[in-house]
């Protein structure tokens, strides 16, 4: 059997994958990653009988093949699908919300295989509730959870899972667990904290930064993430206006294409030049802060009240 996984929902594709694996032992599970991993040792692999049980599965992430993007793995790809081993089980899994249904290969496995799309909009206060179902939380504590560790759905399962672990047999979950139990994830302000300091709204991004030093934020590394986001924002928005596509850009900086989606649509309200000048500001002060001549403490508030 064979299946195309593809669509910018991470967690769902990752939960499909592990309902397709459900009764394989994961001594018959292998895992390529066809951006490092050439296709043909995960072909290989996928045509050989495994030697620990009846079934075995071979996953190839990154199966780009499928995209409108030209590959040579094109033909690798087709000559599998035309002598399969039926006691393997393939998964490819492409990180896109679309793939060229006009290849012969995308063709090719739809007849043979299966294709499952992962693009559809995630509820995440259900998801939340659904983690939690055996549990007593109510609605203002699971929108404190998701102000705190946001819309991920990964890192919203991982976070319950610490949650869980911690409770044990106790089934209530209050403000208080929340506040103590989950990491605050400073992405989820970053794109805000950057909108006030564009906007010279210095009332706000002050508050908003000391917000972060509350949950223990340490300003350099709230530094670092702002200047590589302004990084990314700039050289995607460059890269678009040369015509290239948000799976392109993807590659060329080697980031996955929902962080490309993101820095596209934050961009839109600021210019190459005002992103390029912030960008150099917060390279001054890593210099600054590196050569002793900037306290790593005031750095950014100074930085936030230019």
């Amino acid at each position: 059997m064979v299946y195309l996984l593809y669509g910018t929902k991470e967690f769902s594709i990752e939960e499909e994958v592990k309902k397709i694996s459900k009764n394989i032992d994961e001594m018959n599970i292998s895992k390529y990653d066809l951006n490092n991993d050439l296709l043909s040792l995960a072909l290989e692999d996928a045509k050989t009988i495994s030697l620990f049980g009846d079934k075995k599965i071979v996953i190839a992430e990154n199966a780009n093949m499928f995209t409108a993007a030209t590959s040579k793995d094109s033909e690798l790809i087709e000559d599998y699908l035309n002598h399969i081993n039926e006691s393997t089980i393939l998964i490819l899994i492409v990180h896109n919300d679309k793939i060229d249904t006009r290849k012969k290969i995308t063709k090719l496995i739809s007849k043979i295989g299966k294709i499952i799309e992962f693009n559809d909009n995630l509820d995440v206060t259900s998801l939340t509730r659904r983690l939690l179902k055996n549990y007593n939380i109510d609605y203002k504590t699971i929108n404190l959870f998701l102000n705190r560790v946001g819309n991920n759905p990964l890192i919203i399962q991982n976070e319950i899972n610490k949650i869980k672990i911690y409770k044990g047999e106790d089934k209530t979950i209050t403000d208080e667990d929340i506040l103590n139990l989950t990491t605050k994830i400073i992405e989820i302000d970053i794109f805000k904290l950057i909108d006030y300091i564009v906007k010279k709204d210095k009332e706000k991004a002050l508050e908003l930064y000391y917000e972060m030093l509350k949950v223990n934020e340490e300003p350099i590394k709230i530094i670092v993430i702002l200047a590589n986001q302004f990084r990314i924002m700039y050289q995607s928005k460059e890269l678009l206006k040369k015509g290239y596509s948000e799976k392109d850009i993807a590659s060329i900086l080697k980031i996955h294409p929902y962080r490309v989606k993101l820095a596209i649509q934050n961009s839109r309200n600021y210019t190459s030049e005002t992103l390029l000048k912030y960008l150099n500001d917060l390279a001054d002060i890593d210099i600054g802060i590196k050569t002793g001549t900037l306290n790593k403490d005031l750095a950014l508030e100074l930085f936030i009240l230019k």
